[in-house]
């Protein structure tokens, strides 16, 4: 059983990315490498410009979740330097791997471990962070089913666009009874190994504004990377790379590889499939491909100093 639980997601994931290069390669037959490369080729400069600045939003953010949760924690000693540094490399890896939530609690527990935090509250940090995003993703999908309804039928046809319009109420009326929760000031959850508190109202609200800004960064790559013509608009780009980032998470493929694509393709029929390719192609180089380089350089580097630390005993 532990055998089988060892290797279930891995399994999952592997799976996906079969299925999904399966499914895209029926997209793509008609597509050439020569139109995929002039695609890439025709974007300009001043998108290139404008998908960096966007991918510097989208990391800035995810710092910004750490800070939050340690602000919830009570641990405010911490320099924002180290916070960013921690963060970075934690997405950087787990986006690339898959099972983010796994991944990048082990790089969490390492670097936080040394700050003083027990392993109860890396845990906690790590469950706050993945609601926060949650809750970023949520909030987004509410306001764009709201001011777009019909989107909901690049992914399935035969659903009602009320049906977008109902969900989103919906959506946004949990996220207020969450601040409503916050204002209230609910009992902490208490059990053997840590405590669970409610968020403050001034952590929660902080969530609220931090909470999107990562996905409408992340969604902003792609959205400068696309050509002006067919492109149907950034909330609609927003919406579509949220439902196909969920996807690739719930996949748990390394790097949502093939799952990603597979969405946007089919839920941009009115675009060029090479100028879609080219525009992910630039968001998997710049939100994942660089920073997993560099997350990497990063653990090398604080790896080497721990173990030079301990070896001239400076560091239990």
């Amino acid at each position: 059983m532990k055998r089988l639980k060892a290797y279930f997601w891995p399994i999952v994931g592997l799976a996906a990315i079969l299925f999904s290069v399966n499914a895209l390669y029926h997209e793509l037959r008609g597509l050439s490498v020569d139109e995929f490369i002039a695609s890439f080729q025709a974007i300009s400069l001043g998108s290139w410009l404008l998908a960096i600045g966007a991918t510097l939003v989208a990391y800035a953010a995810l710092a910004a979740y750490d800070k939050l949760a340690l602000d919830h924690l009570g641990h405010h000693h911490i320099s924002i330097w180290f916070i960013t540094v921690c963060s970075f490399t934690t997405y950087a890896l787990s986006h690339n791997f898959g099972a983010s939530v796994f991944s990048g609690a082990v790089v969490r527990y390492r670097a936080y471990r040394s700050k003083g935090l027990t392993a109860g509250e890396v845990g906690v940090l790590v469950a706050f962070c993945s609601f926060t995003f949650t809750l970023g993703t949520l909030m987004l999908s509410a306001i764009v089913l709201l001011a777009k309804p019909d989107i909901i039928e690049r992914f399935a046809e035969f659903l009602p666009i009320e049906m977008s319009l109902t969900t989103g109420v919906v959506i946004l009326a949990l996220v207020g009874l969450y601040v409503l929760g916050s204002l209230i000031g609910l009992r902490p959850i208490r059990t053997r190994w840590f405590q669970l508190h409610y968020p403050r109202s001034s952590i929660v609200f902080r969530q609220l504004v931090i909470a999107p800004v990562e996905l409408l960064g992340a969604a902003g790559i792609i959205y400068f990377a696309l050509p002006q013509t067919g492109n149907p608009g950034y909330v609609v780009i927003l919406g579509i790379f949220l439902a196909s980032f969920s996807a690739a998470l719930l996949s748990h493929a390394p790097g949502g590889l093939g799952v990603l694509e597979l969405v946007f393709i089919a839920a941009l029929p009115e675009m060029d499939p090479a100028d879609v390719l080219a525009a992910l192609a630039i968001f998997r180089l710049l939100y994942l491909i660089v920073p997993f380089v560099m997350a990497l350089v990063v653990i090398l580097i604080y790896e080497r100093s721990r173990f030079l630390a301990q070896r001239n005993g400076g560091m239990p």
